[in-house]
């Protein structure tokens, strides 16, 4: 039986692939390491990592704090205004 594509019984032929193109892998690079100097490079990539961050200024730092700090005042006070509002409806429909 076929449809429009193909035989249903027989894979497509990008589902194939010949024996010579899988790939087994038996470990690799990281198998042939100890896990101590696979930590030791995992450090060194660590450092190397942040040695490319681009830290910022003090005074942008405080500049970015004081406007968390803003931003988390002026959020709780709206939560508190909605609590508040929200309770007193409650209070009043249900008595």
């Amino acid at each position: 039986m076929t449809d429009a594509v193909g035989s249903l019984d027989t894979p497509d032929a990008q589902d194939e692939a010949p024996e010579s193109q899988k790939k087994t892998r038996k470990g690799g690079k990281r198998a042939k390491k100890g896990p101590l100097k696979r930590l030791a490079l995992f450090y060194r990539q660590i450092v190397a990592e942040l040695r490319k961050v681009v830290w910022p200024s003090r005074n942008q730092l405080t500049t970015y704090t004081t406007v968390v700090i803003i931003f988390v005042v002026i959020m709780i006070g709206l939560v508190t205004v909605i609590d508040y509002g929200l309770d007193h409806a409650a209070k009043y429909v249900f008595g």
